[in-house]
Order: C-alpha cells, then structure tokens, then sequence
C-alpha cells in the first residue's frame, strides 16, 4: 500500500469514526416516559391525534394543514416528552413519507388514472347506458346496481373520494332525487372502502400493526360478508322505503348474497381484489336475475333514457374493459401458479432497505435492532405497477378505436391525463404522505405504543371499542388509509397487552372506518358536489347518519365475538399466514 492509498484509508476510518460519533445512541421507546406513568405517557402522546381531530373537525382546517401541525407537535414531544433524539424523530418521519409514496400514493394515482382514462374518452355514457338496459328501467333497480355494485367496483379500483363523486353524479343523471342520490351512494360505498384503492388500507394497517395484510384481509372478509349482506336492503329503503324493499327485496338479496361471497372467499388469496371481485360478482348476479325476473314498477320509478343512441356490443366492451381487464391482470400477478408462481417470482424483486440512520439505532426493549426500521420497496409485487400497465393498454385501445367525433381518443390525451390526475390529487396526496409521516413518528417515538397500553387496561371491553377507533377516524380524516396509519399500532399494541388477537382488532379498525367514512364532511361534500346541491352537507348527513351510527355498532358486536373465540375454527388460522409489517 502506498502513501496516498494508507493516507485515503486512515481518512475514510477518521471519517466513519466521525459520523458514528456524531449519531444518537440507540433509542427503545417507553409506554412510561412521562414521569414514569403510562396513563400520563399516554395522555401527551395523543395530543397529536386530539389536535388534528379538534382542527379538522372543529376549526375546519384544510387537511393538509391538519397533519402538518399535528406532524410538527409529535415531533415536539418525541423529543421533549419522549426522550427520542432529534436525528431519529425526523428520519422516522421519512421512512413513512416513503411508506406513503410507495405502495399507496404510487397505486392512487395509478387507479384514478385509470378510470379518467373512461371518462375522458366519453364512454361513460355508454356505462350509464349499459346499466338502464340491465335495470329494465326500474330507477331502484338501476340505483341499487350503481350504488352498490358499480360504487363498489370503483372504490376497489380508485377509492380516494373518486366513486362517491362519479357515482352520485350518475344516479342523478338516471333520475334519482339528488339527496336521495347522494345518500345512497355514501351508505352503499362504505362497505368497500376497508378494501378500496387495492385494499391500500389493509396494506397500511397490516404492516404498521405489525401483521401480515394478507391475515387482516382474511380475517375482514370473515365479517364484512355479513354486513354486505344486507346492506341491498337499506338501499331499496333509502330509495323507496318499504314498499322499495318490498317490491325488489329478492333482487337485493341476489346482490348482497353475491357480494357477500366475494367478500367471504376472495381477501383468503388475494385481498387487493376483494372490492372489486365481491362487486363484479354482485353485478354479474343482479344482470343475470334481471333476465329472468322483472319487478314491478311504479311509473314514477320508471327511467326514460334517449335510445336513439344506444351501444351496441363493441361499445359496450370498450366501456367495460379498463374494470375488466384490470382484474384480469391484478388476478394474473396474484394467483397464477401454473409452471411459475408469478407472485412469489414477483416479490423476490423486493427490495429490503434497513432505513439509512434508523436502521440499528431504533431498538426493541430487547435491545435489538426493530424491524420497524426496516423499509420494503416494491414496484413489479405492487398492484400500482399493473395497473398502470393496464392503463397503457386502454389507452392504446382507445386510440385505435376513437374516431374524429366519435370517442377520439388518442394516445398522447391519455398520456397526459397521468400528470393532470396527479395535479388534482395533489393536496391529497401531500395529506397522505404527511399522516404516513405522523403515523411514523408516534409509532417510532412510543406515543402510540403508550396510548395502546393504557387502553389495553380496558381488557376484553376494548375489543368492543376498537372499532369505534377507525370509525372516528375515518369520520374526522376521511380517509379510512389514514385511519389505518394512525391507529394501526395503537390496536396491536392494545390487543397485545389485553390478550387479544391484533388481527381482528386490526380488522375491526379497517372496516369501522369505511363505515365512519359515511359521515366523512369530506366525503359529504364530495357527495352534495356531485349531485350538485352544495351546502347540502347537513341534510345528507341527518339522513346518512343512523346508519353508518346502526352498522358501526353491529361491526363492534361482532368483533367483541370474535376476540372471545366465539367463531372458534370459523376464523382463519394466524399461523397460515407469514407474520410481520412489510410482509
């Protein structure tokens, strides 16, 4: 070794030896930083939750404003209250900025680009054509299809606000009354949204409560079913009250019994898939009834669409084929086993990143280093990645099949669309990013951890409770991936220190917040936007309200059941699935 070469190595060694110097100690985080009481610990950690509640929800402060203080307050207190270095506060606060980049922000955008790519090409007229002929001009009919079924497909698809706002609009152009319109569409989307975007919330809940998505999902499905089940009937209520149900009940019961089965069977293999698979099989099912069974309908619930211009086969095809082919090809990466397991093929892509300055120096009460810190990147195993490959191939099809006037189409308008939808979702997606963040930091620091252990003192009676959590937190966040990031860990944490399962806890929290979402003022305004009656807000919530309030507390009875092993085998088995956050 020369000179030069010794005097580079000396320096490099000077130099590491420098950095390590200059990095916090290992940090464990405490359930009893605050003067050495969980109940005081747990106190300050949820001033960031309580603060961004009070803003949204109180002072109507901007979401994104919302988190950004409640952001800068937990970190304040990670630091004073909770002892964690300054340098380790604020890299857990990029590793959930990156959590929420990549799988969730990457598969939002993904799948409302996709359904733009139908509006913007002018075939979703066709759809609203194709659901009046499947209706047989019924409007209960065809808004127990659209509200449910079609709302449904969407939220498994987008989510995001995207289905409550296209569907609401669409009902009103089928002639449904608007506020009638927009209840039906916030009550008959709600069941879906746990598993909507490509189940983006289960992903978030699963890997911040520490359980594999894949479990949580399953276990969802066990209980969602039994809600889905019904909730056809409500809607007929809602539209035409008892002689509604009365007079179409064996088509919502075809509806709700094919939904229920999607939900059941599909979250066991492929829980990205269960919206959409649940929602098409009750579409299908509802389409097939409606051949062989014709309701009766009063004239003032009849729809009178112009059919001097109706699609024929091809139309109809090309205005199904983003939902359809986008199961096909989700379906294709989840489920193919034959020769290769595509899934399996496509994880082994992933790439493990052990957080730069995290890593090593977050540490279990062990004195190990927490796999916490540890991020999973995934871009070919992520849905996002193919769903935009199914975007492409729309496109492509659109442009050879528009015509100057007539569905022109072409590829570059779709292209574009993609920077457009990211431009609209923008402030959104700042929120998400900013609550990963939030999430991150009070999860890392023991904020939350703390909360989780003084409800845990509760025993068995917060397994009733916990669902009451995503609830209210999808009803002040409107979002139940945000839900999911806040109270993801609180819920395991809890379950593990009352003797619970976290996986139904878990579960609990995804569903009651797509429930939650039904009283969302974001949602609400999305909704009294679509149907065009702003300031109709209060009115949709007085007449949405009882049931989000009726299913939500039907939610908590059944997953009180399930925590005391009152389904016994009925429950999927937890050592079937590989444990883990970034599983």
């Amino acid at each position: 070794m020369n000179l030069h070469a010794a005097t580079a190595v000396l320096s490099t060694a000077t130099a590491n030896t420098a950095i390590e110097a200059a990095l916090p100690a290992g940090f464990t985080p405490s359930t009893t930083a605050v003067a050495g009481n969980v109940w005081l610990t747990a106190l300050v950690g949820v001033i960031p939750l309580l603060l961004f509640f009070v803003l949204l929800g109180v002072f109507k402060v901007k979401t994104h404003w919302c988190s950004l203080a409640s952001l800068a307050v937990a970190i304040i207190l990670a630091v004073v209250a909770f002892g964690m270095p300054l340098p380790l506060t604020l890299l857990s606060a990029t590793q959930g900025v990156a959590l929420g980049l990549v799988p969730i922000i990457y598969i939002i955008v993904a799948a409302v680009w996709l359904y733009s790519l139908t509006e913007k090409s002018g075939r979703s007229n066709d759809l609203r054509a194709v659901f009046n002929s499947i209706g047989k001009g019924d409007m209960r009919a065809q808004a127990l299809i659209v509200s449910f079924s079609f709302c449904g497909l969407l939220e498994g698809l987008a989510g995001f606000g995207a289905p409550v706002a296209i569907t609401g609009a669409m009902l009103v152009a089928l002639g449904v009354p608007a506020i009638k319109a927009a209840v039906l569409t916030v009550v008959g989307n709600a069941i879906n949204v746990g598993f909507g975007a490509m189940a983006i919330p289960i992903t978030t809940a699963g890997r911040l409560g520490g359980e594999n998505p894949l479990y949580v999902g399953a276990l969802m499905g066990r209980l969602s079913w039994i809600l889905a089940a019904f909730i056809p009937l409500i809607l007929l209520g809602i539209m035409d009250g008892t002689r509604g149900i009365r007079q179409l009940w064996p088509l919502a019961l075809v509806a709700g019994a094919a939904t229920a089965i999607g939900h059941f069977f599909t979250p066991t293999f492929s829980y990205e898939l269960t919206a959409v698979t649940a929602s098409l099989l009750g579409l299908a099912a509802s389409a097939l009834f409606l051949l062989v069974w014709t309701p009766i309908t009063p004239e003032e619930e009849r729809s009178h669409v112009d059919t001097t211009n109706a699609p024929d086969r091809q139309r109809i095809a090309l205005a199904l084929l983003p939902y359809i082919l986008v199961v096909v090809v989700i379906g294709f990466t989840k489920l193919w086993r034959v020769g290769v397991d595509v899934d399996a093929l496509l994880k082994s892509t992933d790439v493990k990143i052990q957080w730069p300055g995290l890593y090593g120096e977050l540490l279990t009460t062990s004195g190990e280093p927490s796999g916490s810190a540890i991020y999973t990147l995934q871009i070919l195993s992520n849905p996002g990645t193919w769903i935009f490959v199914t975007g492409l191939i729309v496109a492509v099809v659109y442009a050879a099949y528009g015509k100057p006037g007539s569905f022109e189409m072409p590829l570059s308008r779709s292209l574009a669309a993609l920077p457009q939808t990211i431009y609209n979702l923008r402030l959104s997606l700042l929120t998400i990013a900013l609550v990963m963040a939030l999430a991150f930091v009070m999860n890392f620091s023991g904020q939350t951890s703390a909360i989780g252990a003084a409800l845990a003192a509760t025993g068995a009676a917060f397994a009733f409770l916990s669902p009451l959590l995503g609830w209210t937190g999808t009803a002040v966040a409107g979002s139940a991936t945000s839900a999911g990031a806040l109270f993801a860990n609180l819920q395991a944490t809890a379950a593990a220190g009352a003797n619970l399962e976290p996986g139904v806890l878990l579960a609990g929290n995804t569903i009651g917040g797509g429930l939650g979402k039904i009283v969302s003022p974001q949602n609400l305004t999305v909704a009294a936007t679509a149907i065009g009656e702003p300031g109709s807000e209060a009115e949709i919530l007085r007449k949405a309200a009882p049931f989000s309030i009726a299913l939500v507390l039907t939610l908590c009875v059944l997953v009180f059941m399930a925590s005391q092993g009152w389904f016994g085998s009925y429950l999927p088995d937890p050592t079937a699935f590989p444990n883990g956050a970034g599983v």
